[in-house]
This record gives C-alpha cells, structure tokens and sequence, in this order.
C-alpha cells in the first residue's frame, strides 16, 4: 500500500468475487481538498452499498503534492474494490478562476487514475445527478445526501462529497438499468 491517506466511513465486506453479472460502480466527487469516493455493487435492478469515504490530503501541502496523494489514494481505492466503472462528475463552474484551476487538476488526476487502473470512466453533470436521485435537478446537496442514504440503506452520516460520490454511481447504475430496458 502506498504511502497516501485515505479514510474508509465504512464497508460492508472485502470486496471478494464478484459473478458475472455483478458490476462494481466507483463514483468520484473530486477536488483537490475533499475527494469523496464511493462504492456501490449492482446486479443490473439493485445497487448494494459497498464503501465510502473521502480522500483528504492537508490542506498546508502544496498542491502538486496534495494531487499525488490523491492520485495514489485513488490507486488504492481501485486495487482494493477493483471497479468495473467510474463515474465523475463533470465540472460546470466554480467560485473563482484558482478554484476552478485546483478542481480541473484534480479531475485530471481522477481521470489518470481510472486510465492507470483500466476502468472505464463516465461522466455525469451535477444536473443529471440530482434528477437521477432526487427527480429534480436543482435539488439541494442535503436532499442528494438523505435520498443517498434511503436507496442505500445506510444509517449514520455520511461525508457530503462521499454522498455526491455514491450518488454518481447511483445515476450511472440508474442510466445501465434504462438502457437495459430499452434493450428488452
């Protein structure tokens, strides 16, 4: 294991066998601060809660170094649960020109981990995310966050960037599942 922090909130096993009709979702809230992750399972009608939590390299390091952190965080994260996708969510503004800077830097580094780990990545807008979660898309982040935690079943708190996470992964199991019907 490299030398990188990253906190698990919880899991619910180690990740094991998957069938083969089983999918591992890996979704990525990220920024160059807070890189929340989560982990789902999917057998193509239910999502199964697997892990979440947030990759939090010190805010008094220098960038360049906080992104290596997190791009060997993420390494892990990929090692250890071993997704078959991941999702990220695609920037569409920021606070100010340097915050948008930090962010577009840290989602290179997400998309180098994905195409270091050979995952196939997607990429979601925060709009699609809310409508997939919430039905509306101008939905309040708390909103995303308890409807997360009712699909999920999780009890507890969540990190909010781990929320936004895993309801990345929801929206993309949830595009599989249309897609699927379409199908048949």
């Amino acid at each position: 294991m490299s030398s990188a922090c990253w906190s698990r909130k919880s899991s619910l096993k180690s990740p094991g066998k998957r069938s083969s009709t089983e999918i591992t979702i890996l979704g990525i809230d990220p920024g160059s601060i807070f890189c929340g992750y989560g982990v789902i399972k999917s057998n193509g009608r239910d999502a199964r809660y697997v892990a979440s939590g947030r990759i939090a390299p010190s805010a008094s390091k220098p960038l360049h170094q906080r992104l290596r952190l997190i791009h060997e965080a993420l390494a892990d994260i990929i090692s250890t649960y071993q997704p078959t996708d991941m999702v990220v969510e695609k920037i569409f503004f920021a606070k100010s020109a340097k915050a948008a800077l930090h962010l577009g830097h840290a989602r290179g580094v997400v998309l180098l981990a994905a195409a270091s780990g050979e995952v196939t990545l997607h990429e979601r807008s925060a709009l699609e995310v809310k409508k997939a979660i919430v039905g509306y898309g101008r939905a309040e982040k708390s909103q995303v966050q308890e409807m997360v935690k009712m699909i999920l079943n999780i009890k507890g708190t969540l990190y909010p960037d781990s929320a936004d996470a895993l309801a990345l992964a929801l929206c993309y199991m949830n595009t599989l599942q249309f897609n699927n019907a379409l199908k048949s």
